[in-house]
């Protein structure tokens, strides 16, 4: 957007202020965690050798992958369905949708705790599907708490997709659903491809529900937000602001490769 007169830029200096000041503020607590970390010598070679937080890492790493797959799986229709369609209730649907969103974390780890000591949630668990301490529990929470951003981000995807043109495809020879797949689907990959990296980030980094629902036992159950809160509560703030960088790289590459990908372009 031009800049010009007095006016104008005076105007756009007032707006870049707010950015300045929330960017620089972060960049001084990361600059602040990078300092600590350069007054402790050998807690990023501790870091790097240690089997726990090598294990946490991995388990972080595929339960947010498996987490996306199953999200997007639930994520793809729902945001279609949400756009598409409207029925009785559906005002009231689209907001127990984003209830994961505002409700804490912590709130769903106690109600799944809750779920799984009635009689259905006891029946599943007698099929052989056991959740409750176990990594398909990460899954389970990672599910719960983070689908609803995907869900978001690919229903105002079709919001923003001429529902004409899958009529005029439908005119063309194409069921409801071949126009669906030909047309509206491939539309929509930036979307999807955010609502999966919007699913990925949140699943990585949630931490209160695993507390609850599935313990933070080394080797088993524990990832690397829990990794944090175990060393800082044993006093090793050195180790968990190591793992706490560890996990703010990771997140930066995943921004660069959306950058990268044009997605966060008009």
């Amino acid at each position: 957007m031009p800049v010009s007169g007095t006016h104008g830029v005076l105007f756009a200096a007032s707006m870049l202020a707010f950015v300045v000041l929330f960017v620089g503020g972060l960049l001084a607590i990361f600059a602040a965690d990078l300092r600590y970390i350069y007054g402790e010598p050998g807690v990023i070679a501790k870091v790097i050798r240690s089997p726990e937080i090598h294990a946490a890492l991995w388990l972080s790493l595929w339960t947010s992958t498996v987490t996306v797959v199953l999200g997007l799986i639930f994520a793809i229709p729902m945001g279609y369905g949400l756009s598409r369609y409207r029925f009785p209730g559906h005002a009231l649907v689209d907001s127990i949708v984003d209830l994961p969103i505002i409700l804490p974390p912590l709130v769903v780890g106690l109600s799944l705790l809750v779920f799984f000591q009635t009689d259905f949630g006891k029946l599943i668990e007698a099929t052989g599907l056991k959740f409750v301490f176990e990594r398909k529990g990460i899954v389970l929470c990672q599910l719960l708490v983070s689908t609803s951003f995907g869900i978001r981000a690919i229903k105002l995807t079709f919001d923003g997709i001429d529902p004409r043109m899958e009529n005029v495809a439908m005119t063309l020879g194409c069921t409801r659903a071949g126009a669906f797949f030909r047309v509206a689907l491939p539309l929509a990959y930036r979307g999807i491809i955010v609502g999966g990296i919007l699913i990925w980030t949140r699943a990585f980094g949630i931490f209160g529900p695993l507390m609850v629902f599935v313990g933070a036992v080394r080797m088993r159950t524990e990832v690397l937000p829990t990794t944090v809160y175990l060393e800082q509560s044993v006093g090793r703030i050195d180790v968990a602001l190591a793992v706490a960088i560890l996990m703010l790289l990771l997140a930066t590459v995943a921004l660069v490769a959306v950058r990268m990908l044009g997605l966060g372009q008009r």
